[in-house]
């Protein structure tokens, strides 16, 4: 990959950061606002992939649920109706 492209990513990612409200430590990010960052257009495409790692994560004998917290997010959509979609916060 050319550092360039590298550079360009990382800083995407950066901006793209949440810090939790109740532990200001904590950095993470919400799985849509990544999705088509890593190349991904379609949420169940995203999702099947992090299915994926969670599973990973789970059979090298780390805690999933330290790194992959399901939440709901309310989105606006069509005429200023809101829905609650399925999402995640990602830690690194």
């Amino acid at each position: 990959m050319k550092k360039n492209l590298i550079i360009r990513m990382q800083c995407q990612f950066d901006q793209l950061a949440q810090t939790h409200l109740e532990e200001a430590a904590l950095e993470f990010w919400f799985a849509r606002d990544l999705q088509e960052l890593l190349g991904y257009a379609r949420w169940k495409n995203f999702l099947t992939a992090t299915q994926r790692a969670i599973e990973s994560c789970n059979t090298t004998g780390y805690e999933p649920g330290r790194h992959f917290r399901g939440v709901t997010k309310l989105i606006t959509h069509g005429k200023g109706g809101q829905l609650e979609v399925e999402h995640f916060m990602l830690t690194r």
